[in-house]
Parts: C-alpha cells; sequence; structure tokens
C-alpha cells in the first residue's frame, strides 16, 4: 500500500503524456482549431472526462506544448550562441544546427510553425511570448560580444530579433522541403546569414 500514491502519480504523468503526444500527432496534420478533445482522448486510448482531469481545455493543452516545442529550440539557440569561429564556420555550423534540430524535433516545429499565426489566441500569445523571451537572450548574447561595441541596446535587440526570425524561419524551410531539398535551404540560409553578417560589420559606418 506504501507504494500506491507513486503508483497513482506515475499512472496520471503517463495519461498527461498520452494526451499531449496525441495531441501532437494530430496537430502534425491539421490546426489546432479543427481538433477535438474527442479526438486526442480517442488518439490517446482515453476517456473525454479523463482529458479533463489533467487539462482545462484544448488551449491549456496547446499552451504546454508550446512550452515543450519551444523548450528544444531554447536549446538549439544556446548551442548556435556557444559556437566558436569565424563567421563563415559560425554561419556553416549554426545552419546545421538548424537542420539537426528539425530532424529531431519535426513535429515540434510544424506545431509552432502551424500555431503562431493560427486561430487561438492563448496559443498565439505563448508562442509570442517565448519568442521574446529568445530575443532577450539571443540579444544579451550578441551585446556581450566585440562585434556589437558602440552598437545602442535598440539596435542589439533589433539585430536579435533578426536572427531569431532567421532561425525560425529556417526550420520551417527545412521542415517543409524535405530531406531532398535540405541542400538548396542550407544555401540560401547560408548566404542569408552572411548578409546579415556583413550588414553587421558596417552597421556604425557614417555613425
Amino acid at each position: 500500500m506504501s507504494h500506491t500514491p507513486g503508483v497513482r502519480q506515475a499512472q496520471k504523468q503517463q495519461s498527461r503524456r498520452a494526451l499531449l503526444d496525441a495531441a501532437l500527432g494530430l496537430l502534425e496534420h491539421q490546426n489546432l482549431s479543427g481538433v477535438g478533445v474527442r479526438e486526442v482522448t480517442r488518439e490517446a486510448g482515453l476517456s473525454p472526462a479523463g482529458f479533463y482531469r489533467h487539462f482545462r481545455d484544448l488551449s491549456e493543452l496547446a499552451v504546454v506544448l508550446v512550452e515543450e516545442s519551444l523548450a528544444s529550440l531554447h536549446g538549439m539557440i544556446r548551442r548556435v550562441l556557444a559556437e566558436s569561429g569565424d563567421s563563415d564556420q559560425l554561419i556553416d555550423r549554426s545552419v546545421e544546427l538548424i537542420a539537426d534540430h528539425v530532424r529531431e524535433h519535426p513535429a515540434h516545429v510544424r506545431f509552432l510553425a502551424r500555431e503562431r499565426h493560427g486561430g487561438v489566441r492563448a496559443v498565439r500569445e505563448a508562442i509570442a511570448a517565448e519568442f521574446e523571451r529568445f530575443a532577450d537572450e539571443v540579444a544579451a548574447g550578441l551585446g556581450a560580444q566585440p562585434a556589437s561595441e558602440g552598437w545602442s541596446r535598440a539596435d542589439v535587440r533589433m539585430l536579435a530579433e533578426l536572427y531569431v526570425e532567421h532561425m525560425v524561419a529556417t526550420a520551417a524551410a527545412f521542415l517543409e522541403a524535405g530531406p531532398a531539398g535540405e541542400a538548396r535551404i542550407a544555401r540560401t540560409a547560408r548566404t542569408q546569414l552572411r548578409l546579415i553578417t556583413t550588414g553587421r560589420r558596417h552597421w556604425l559606418d557614417g555613425g
């Protein structure tokens, strides 16, 4: 009997995970606004009543998926910022990391790409808030680099937003292109990053 609470907790976590995985699987093929609780619970092998023991509604479940999806993206951004080398090496490695991330987390990337501008406000706002946090983190990393000496805080933040948007757009492009188009997407992403890097190098020219 002493193990019963632990077993119950494990079962609760298993059910919650099943609901999240079922929803993520369904959202690979349709928008959140087109998914119902019964559809998710049927996919998870649970009753509709069981759903409400874990989540108030599908929006709340989707916000948890946002947190999970962006936790993996957060790790990718940290790895990009931690890279060292000359600018071309950094660009090549950054694009490689984005491609690796898409291979490892395709369902999460697709979910974010679709719901970022989707019809469920709570989810849009959750994604937007997380991207703001990412931009803050990237700005802190960029601001500490010698190349940002003399830059205003606002300009560093603008550059950070540009890098975050580029990473997200590149991830979505890798996902849609698939393995056959990966080389083309990588070339485009590297060229775009070189353009951004060149602009950064000369941003302060002429005051």
